[in-house]
């Protein structure tokens, strides 16, 4: 009897003591789950980058592994198990998408994913002034280290088979504006939009043109446009000076404009036109040539083609620049010649 007793007991205490293991095992369980559950609460909710804007490129074949490096390189605050269990939520780690994106300050990893899986990538701008010609256009271009460039030593008549053009020149072809573009785009893509807007944009103000204007094509009128955008800066002037043009070509005379002077002088223009380039045998030397250049001398902005469909009706046949970026308008020669007395020889 005193066996059974001893063994009860014993079986006692070993329950006893199993009971406090399983408890205590239990209560570790507990709290490493209420740990994990407000870890992984703090990687969907905490921002994972504060006071600074970073940039991650994610190209084809990045791992999550390989994402989340990246994003560790950054001094992102992530825990890359979180991390990929987020990311493996809805299938988003199928949806990611390769380019740069800009991750700025307060953002969150479900943040950061929904960035990768919409591929809102990083928007970089070039922007291309009205007035440009075509080679500060290449300049800008050549100068982005965020495009691709394929262009060194491309001739221009293999340039604009590329947009199939019948063109030979691209004077004057691509629109002035400012074009957004992700990281790696090449330089003829972004080149080709620019293109299609000049085209569009040409086709739409040619469409609504007024009637009777000295226009064969809408590239003629494309080429009067860059003259006007050379001549003046002010908006107001664009559709007079425009006037004078059309009305110089209607009565057949010289255009005698010093933009497309200078434009045929090329890298021979220093600041001045002196008498023996008034006199050159040039394409551009509007001073002995009648009509119109053979191509646009720079790009025309909107305002510009706007301008040279929809001329002033007045009647003055020349103008010279008072100096202060507006010009004097006259009706006659002998009107202007003082004029230019007045502006130009600072003769009263």
């Amino acid at each position: 009897m005193l066996e059974v007793k001893q063994c009860r007991e014993r079986l006692l205490r070993l329950l006893l003591m199993n009971n406090k293991i399983i408890g205590f095992t239990l209560l570790v369980l507990s709290f490493a789950s209420g740990w994990l559950w407000m870890d992984y609460q703090k990687a969907l909710h905490h921002p994972a980058l504060t006071d600074k804007t970073v940039y991650i490129e994610i190209e084809k074949g990045d791992s999550l592994d390989l994402i989340s490096d990246k994003l560790a390189a950054q001094q992102l605050d992530i825990t890359p198990f979180w991390f990929k269990v987020i990311a493996f939520q809805d299938n988003a780690f199928k949806k990611i998408k390769t380019g740069e994106y800009e991750l700025t300050s307060g953002i969150t990893i479900p943040q950061i994913l929904a960035l990768f899986v919409q591929g809102k990538t990083k928007q970089h701008t070039i922007t291309f002034p009205e007035g440009w010609s075509f080679k500060e256009i290449l300049h800008e271009i050549e100068k982005n280290p965020n495009l691709e460039h394929t262009l060194n030593g491309v001739d221009f008549a293999s340039l604009m088979i590329k947009f199939k053009s019948d063109m030979q020149s691209p004077e004057g072809l691509f629109f002035p504006d400012t074009y957004f573009f992700e990281k790696h785009t090449s330089d003829v893509s972004l080149l080709k939009r620019a293109y299609e807007k000049m085209q569009q944009v040409l086709q739409q103000e040619w469409l609504n043109k007024a009637e009777g204007l000295p226009f064969k094509t809408p590239y003629e009128a494309l080429i009067l446009a860059s003259i006007v955008e050379k001549e003046t800066g002010a908006a107001a002037e664009r559709p007079i000076i425009a006037g004078v043009f059309i009305r110089r070509l209607e009565q057949n005379m010289l255009l005698q404009t010093d933009p497309t002077v200078i434009y045929g002088m090329g890298e021979s223009y220093h600041g001045d036109i002196r008498t023996q380039d008034l006199t050159a045998d040039t394409p551009y030397n509007t001073y002995i040539i009648s009509g119109l250049p053979p191509t646009p001398i720079a790009m025309p902005g909107r305002d510009a083609l706007y301008a040279v469909l929809h001329p002033d009706k007045g009647d003055s046949l020349y103008f010279v620049a008072r100096g202060d970026g507006t010009h004097e308008f006259s009706v006659n020669l002998k009107d202007h010649m003082t004029a230019v007395d007045k502006f130009q020889r600072n003769k009263k």
